[in-house]
């Protein structure tokens, strides 16, 4: 990514979004945008790039919620940890952490323009995130708390980030997911921690309340 291309994803993000409250978790602020077509559209329009994955930045997804308002309610599972939030999207869970006292805290997505976002957020949050805008499935690199959120929407993802994830969990770390009952959620593996009655976008999701758990990975 040239200096160039990050500030003009800097400069867009900014104007289409708006600095606002995290619903469940209120103690953090997220850049968000009010309809998700439209600012997809704007994203290939104003910037001439076709072909762009969805804004996924641009959202507090349920799972992510679940997510960060555990670790902000239960900061002993991160302070003073290596935390890494997987498919980080707006870097809502990596934000939690850094704020709950986790260290050194990395935000993961394959999106530049969620690593753009998620620089954004956490300075207007106060806080230290590593971005890795790259794909970390298949490594690991000594984090001792690994979460992701709602990553399990595909069948393909869900498999490969699983696979990947039980092993992290076998040689000791602790992983933990938010589910709001995706499709490909392995359950039968999973040790349910904590459950939320989680504010959504309508225009994302088919209420505007999302029963959303935070999951274990069992080891």
């Amino acid at each position: 990514m040239s200096g160039e291309a990050v500030l003009d994803r800097e400069a867009f993000i900014r104007s289409h979004t708006r600095l606002l409250p995290v619903p469940h978790a209120p103690e953090i602020a997220l850049h968000v945008a009010e309809e998700a077509t439209e600012l997809w559209q704007k994203t290939e329009d104003e910037l001439a790039v076709i072909g762009l994955p969805p804004p996924f930045w641009a959202f507090a997804w349920a799972g992510g919620q679940a997510l960060a308002r555990y670790l902000l309610d239960n900061p002993q599972i991160v302070a003073g940890r290596r935390m890494l939030d997987f498919a980080s999207g707006s870097g809502l869970v990596a934000i939690a952490a850094a704020k709950a006292g986790a260290g050194p805290v990395e935000a993961c997505d394959i999106d530049a323009f969620a690593a753009a976002a998620i620089g954004i957020n956490a300075a207007a949050n106060g806080v230290t995130v590593a971005l890795r805008c790259d794909d970390l499935i298949g490594r690991d690199e000594g984090w001792d708390v690994i979460c992701a959120g709602d990553v399990c929407y595909e069948r393909e993802m869900a498999e490969r980030v699983i696979a990947w994830l039980e092993g992290l969990s076998a040689r000791g770390a602790t992983v933990l997911i938010g589910d709001p009952g995706r499709s490909y959620l392995p359950r039968e593996r999973l040790e349910a921690l904590a459950t939320y009655e989680v504010p959504v976008t309508r225009a994302l999701e088919d209420a505007e309340i999302k029963r959303s758990s935070v999951w274990r990975l069992a080891r």
